[in-house]
């Protein structure tokens, strides 16, 4: 039995949005009123996905292939991040199953298994064959309000030579 590796941008199943399509259509989970609609669409954006998605890591078994990954929560930044788990058949280019672990709505199919699954059919359709890119990395979105405790009036319009000359009066 193989252990979980490090995911890099050369060794993710290949996962296409006709995949994804079929899982939705085919999983109950994802049907409910509570993932449809607002909810769906936020999730699914590439900005969130992509600043929300943590550590990944995969292994191969055969035909069937695991990747699990680190979702950081969208409004408690601070908090522990989700693990979601996804288990894809190759040689089929089905899903078999994907979960969220640790939240409340993991089990009625939540955002951020379809956040992880939308992130998972970007990094197929942006590969590139010479460049290799590491997804063992903490999310971006953790780092909200580590950095800037504030923001200057000057940082956020830089000055330009008629507004320094101009007086108020």
């Amino acid at each position: 039995m193989e252990k979980f590796v490090k995911a890099t941008s050369n060794n993710l199943p290949r996962v296409d949005i006709f995949m994804v399509h079929e899982l939705l259509k085919r999983d109950n989970r994802f049907n409910s009123a509570e993932i449809a609609g607002v909810k769906a669409s936020s999730s699914t954006r590439e900005s969130y996905g992509d600043n929300a998605r943590g550590y990944v890591e995969f292994k191969k078994e055969g035909p069937l292939c695991s990747v699990k990954a680190r979702i950081c929560p969208e409004h408690k930044v601070r908090s522990k991040a989700y693990t979601i788990e996804t288990v894809i058949n190759e040689e089929e280019e089905t899903f078999i199953d994907v979960c969220c672990k640790d939240c409340a709505a993991g089990e009625g199919g939540c955002k951020h298994a379809l956040a992880f699954l939308m992130w998972l059919n970007r990094r197929t359709e942006d590969s590139s064959p010479t460049e290799v890119t590491s997804y063992w990395k903490k999310p971006r979105l953790s780092n909200v309000g580590t950095t800037i405790k504030f923001v200057e009036v000057r940082q956020v319009s830089p000055q330009t030579r008629n507004s320094q000359q101009m007086k108020v009066f």
